[in-house]
């Protein structure tokens, strides 16, 4: 039994959805990297709390840079 030209798009969709989510988790890690490595930041500290507040304080700054463009 042959499948569907239907579920062949749907395999396709769903093997893009996986790429798609793999690579914006590739690019979360990357960022966050950058940004513990840039504020010499220690990872064996970092609390939940305060991963929290660096990423509300990089979003205001963001925020604010764009809205002064």
């Amino acid at each position: 039994m042959t499948k569907s030209n239907l579920e062949k798009q749907e395999a396709k969709l769903k093997q893009l959805n996986q790429k798609i989510k793999a690579e914006k988790s590739k690019i979360e890690q990357s960022l966050g990297k950058e940004i513990i490595k840039s504020s010499n930041l220690n990872y064996a500290t970092l609390t939940t709390p305060q991963i929290k507040m660096i990423a509300k304080k990089i979003a205001a700054f963001l925020n604010q840079d764009q809205n002064n463009q």
